[in-house]
């Protein structure tokens, strides 16, 4: 089960932080990957490492997620190279202004959170989808994957640090999961979400380390601690196996119990 050898799975946000954690977790697997992120030097240099140690093919491939036109030759470099996609990663994202509050929130950072997070995972999936289906019409693959990464802050608010554009979409991102789900469910194709919540990257190691999230963690997160490199990476494994055909439209959040109490 879980078996990746052959299967190409494609990731944006994959120059660093969770997509570059789950971009060579499924190299370990066996998986053929696509990197996708606008900082080509750095997916250049992971293609190099992991092709190395893990025997797999990658194409790094610089893309802006929120250019269509980058979109389109990102998806003419797959065809090129592969001719398929089982499984894409929608990864990629941010925000600006956060630490604004609500009332003195500019409506310039609104619209580039929107088109960043939001607008640029229904771009990825209406495109990649039909490149899915037409794919399996043709019989190059058998199944395709879509997983959208929201957050926790898609789920609940929080009273750390305003961030009501980012709230905003990963909220909408859940959702539009569901809708994207009932939509191509009879099309052999699954669309899911992850929420993760605190996780250590290279953006907020340090952050996370400060005295001040230590004693937060230990207070608001059951198992007292936050997300470890890698601890995403099995459910992203499981929601795009072939095996996982009948999980569609679901979200699961990775955040060690934070929003169950």
């Amino acid at each position: 089960m879980f078996d990746y050898k052959g299967k190409v799975v494609a990731i944006t946000g994959a120059s660093s932080g969770l997509g570059k954690q789950m971009a060579e977790g499924f190299a370990k697997v066996g998986a053929d990957l696509v990197l996708l992120a606008r900082r080509i030097e750095r997916l250049e240099a992971e293609a190099a490492e992991w092709s190395a140690k893990y025997g797999v093919q990658v194409l790094p491939v610089k893309c802006d997620v929120t250019d269509d036109d980058a979109i389109d030759a990102a998806l003419a470099a797959i065809k090129d190279k592969f001719g398929k996609v089982e499984v894409l990663i929608n990864d990629a994202g941010g925000e600006k202004g956060t630490g604004t509050p609500l009332v003195d929130y500019d409506k310039g950072d609104w619209n580039f959170t929107l088109d960043l997070d939001l607008t640029s995972i229904f771009s990825m999936t209406k495109k990649f989808a039909k490149y899915m289906e037409q794919n399996m019409a043709d019989g190059k693959q058998t199944y395709g994957r879509i997983i959208n990464i929201a957050s926790i802050y898609g789920l609940v608010g929080n009273t750390i640090i305003p961030s009501i554009a980012y709230h905003s979409t990963k909220g909408a991102v859940v959702n539009f999961t569901r809708g994207a789900a009932a939509e191509l469910a009879t099309k052999g194709i699954t669309v899911n979400c992850i929420c993760p919540g605190y996780f250590y990257t290279e953006l907020t190691q340090e952050t996370l380390q400060s005295d001040y999230f230590q004693a937060f963690a230990k207070q608001s997160v059951p198992m007292q601690r936050y997300g470890q490199e890698g601890e995403l990476n099995s459910c992203a494994i499981f929601l795009g196996a072939e095996e996982s055909s009948y999980i569609t439209g679901q979200n699961i959040a990775i955040d060690g119990g934070y929003t169950c109490v």
